[in-house]
């Protein structure tokens, strides 16, 4: 692997078959039964509730196969649970979510060391609503959940329950096993921590499309002055091949290194490079295509007019969901 694996897929990068423990677990029911017993009412609030769930699940794991996961096992979960017992069945299917994906998240914590290269967030195609609903676009942006990585399985919970969903303290500290009190602390140093490394206040949806565009051309026309002109001279850009597809090991630094490596990049691969605008993790984005193939998804983070932050996903796995779009919601 080397730096140059900025540029499109050659045919040696093809994606090897997933094994099955790449992929999802059985799916939660979708739509309920309708015969109106006790499983047909915890199938119609599981279902009711359920965008909500797995928008938590995805913003503690940064992963839609691992959230996936999550909503079973909490369908698994409330499938049993006593109603007649239950006074607010949001909070209590957050709950159920909350510790199901605490557990996942420090698990996955030696997956993630023995990943291979940079890892990013899996990127989802998301609905128009995502991006008018501006704290949650921010929230599941590439940058920020990059942020939320730096911060422990609890620090992480208890950010995204209260940060983004305003859950109650009292309602948190049921779900991570601590007492209000606690919280109350965590959520201050994890707030402290995400804001000293959160990206500067982005533009506006409008404004990234348009620098988009012009980063688009550049890359279709392979122009390096047009790459000079649109990306900020520190940019920094992130590639994630997870030792399946070519991608730099290392952040590649500066507008001059990385329209270098990607120009001979591409010149080596010997294919076309086609975009095709997208909506990604609710905000403006590109699927790059090499001779017509999905090669794979780059997020930006724009500031000022120019792309600060680069965040290209190549590894195949992570790129199940670019298909269809995927609702989230608070």
């Amino acid at each position: 692997m080397n730096d140059h694996a900025a540029g499109p897929a050659t045919p040696a990068d093809e994606a090897t078959p997933a094994t099955p423990a790449d992929e999802a677990a059985p799916a939660a029911p979708a739509a309920p039964a309708g015969t109106g017993g006790p499983a047909d009412l915890a199938t119609d609030a599981f279902v009711a509730h359920r965008n909500l769930l797995f928008t938590v699940a995805y913003e503690m794991l940064g992963s839609a196969v691992d959230a996936e996961d999550v909503l079973q096992e909490t369908w698994l979960r409330w499938s049993k649970v006593d109603l007649d017992r239950v006074d607010d069945q949001r909070a209590y299917l957050v709950r159920i979510t909350t510790r199901q994906a605490l557990n996942r998240l420090r698990s996955m914590k030696r997956r993630r060391e023995a990943y291979v290269g940079q890892w990013l967030p899996e990127p989802l195609l998301t609905t128009p609503d995502v991006a008018e609903d501006v704290e949650l676009a921010e929230s599941v942006s590439m940058a920020l959940m990059l942020v939320l990585e730096t911060l422990s399985p609890t620090e992480r919970a208890v950010f995204v329950l209260r940060e983004v969903f305003e859950v109650d303290y009292d309602e948190i500290a049921a779900a991570v096993d601590k007492t209000p009190a606690a919280v109350r602390q965590i959520a201050h140093r994890a707030r402290k921590h995400v804001d000293a490394r959160r990206p500067r206040k982005t533009v506006t949806p409008r404004e990234a499309r348009a620098v988009l565009e012009s980063f688009q051309r550049a890359l279709e026309e392979r122009d390096p002055q047009r790459l000079l002109d649109v990306l900020a001279p520190d940019v920094v850009v992130l590639s994630d091949g997870g030792g399946i597809r070519q991608a730099a090991v290392r952040p590649i630094v500066g507008a001059d290194k990385f329209t270098r490596l990607y120009l001979g990049g591409s010149a080596k691969a010997g294919v076309t490079v086609t975009c095709e605008p997208v909506m990604l993790n609710g905000n403006p984005a590109l699927l790059i295509l090499g001779n017509g193939e999905i090669d794979g998804i780059m997020a930006a983070h724009v500031e000022d007019g120019h792309i600060t932050g680069l965040y290209y996903v190549r590894n195949p796995h992570k790129l199940t969901r670019v298909g269809a779009e995927t609702a989230l919601t608070r």
